[in-house]
């Protein structure tokens, strides 16, 4: 499937990853969206796109997940919050290649992944990531992404982020 029928496939979807274990052990993909979307919200409160793109970041699985997972929403929530999931990945090999403590600061299983994907950015790469749309918003993102990763941290429960997920949809239509 690439794209969502509608929002309530896509909260169905959400509800589901309550199961699935996330990259790193002892958290599912859900916690991690939660507390990705929780970082944002307390970091840019009035923001709730990138909100919800911080929630929805890792809604495909697998290599492209970036991508898929852009494709997947676009159709919801429109280009900005597509956009900025299809961008985690690339802004994670970003701020390796241009931020010298940032690799410090990754997981074990984040430093694997970065080789999987690309791995550091060339010169040509890091001026397109910056010319780019949307890369200071893509940077914030997986900064809170790395930092979502807190085993049995509380945050706001998926029924909470509801509304902000509508409200998000609506303003695509």
């Amino acid at each position: 499937m690439t794209s969502f029928a509608d929002l309530r496939e896509l909260e169905a979807t959400l509800a589901a990853m309550a199961s699935v274990e996330c990259e790193e052990p002892g958290l599912t993909e859900l916690e991690h969206g939660l507390q990705c979307a929780a970082l944002l919200r307390a970091a840019h409160p009035l923001d709730l796109e990138l909100q919800v793109a911080g929630l929805v970041h890792d809604i495909r699985q697998g290599p492209d997940h970036d991508r898929a997972g852009a494709d997947a929403v676009r159709p919801i929530f429109g280009e900005r919050v597509a956009a900025l999931v299809g961008m985690h990945v690339r802004a994670k090999r970003y701020l390796v290649s241009t931020d010298a403590a940032y690799r410090e600061r990754l997981s074990p299983v984040s430093v694997y992944t970065l080789g999987l994907q690309g791995g550091l950015m060339s010169v040509g790469e890091i001026a397109d990531f910056e010319a780019g749309g949307f890369a200071r918003d893509a940077v914030e993102l997986r900064r809170a992404d790395d930092a979502a990763k807190v085993i049995g941290k509380e945050v706001s429960g998926l029924e909470e982020w509801l509304p902000v997920l509508r409200s998000v949809a609506s303003a695509q239509l």
